[in-house]
């Protein structure tokens, strides 16, 4: 049985940092791509960066470029999200997914098979 399990959110500041991980289970880790996703409240869960193997080529929404780093440790079986400089509008319960993407599909939710249960960031001001 495959397991997605985030960790790491939690209440922050405007300006403060939070790592979330991802530990991932019963899956072949690393011929997989992984993604995070959020869902901010009363809004669509909306794509956020994926990470492709075999290059661990990244991609991350606009919305977050040169603040989010996405990165995966195979070893571990683990894809991390780093978030520096949070903003009140990165409120969010942020997910972790796995799947097989393409390059005109990474953004949607349809590639991605498994999905973990969700870790809440909050941003105040």
């Amino acid at each position: 049985q495959v397991h997605l399990v985030e960790s790491g959110g939690g209440s922050v500041h405007t300006g403060d940092s939070l790592t979330l991980s991802c530990a991932v289970s019963g899956l072949t880790f690393d011929v997989n791509d992984m993604a995070w996703f959020r869902q901010a409240p009363g809004k669509e869960r909306e794509f956020v960066s994926v990470i492709v193997v075999p290059r661990w080529a990244t991609h991350y929404a606009d919305s977050v470029k040169g603040r989010f780093i996405i990165y995966r440790d195979n070893a571990k079986n683990t894809v991390y999200l780093r978030m520096v400089n949070l903003l009140p509008e990165d409120t969010a319960v942020y997910f972790c997914a796995a799947g097989v993407v393409t390059e005109s599909n990474y953004y949607t939710e349809i590639p991605y098979q498994y999905w973990g249960q969700g870790t809440q960031v909050t941003v105040s001001a």
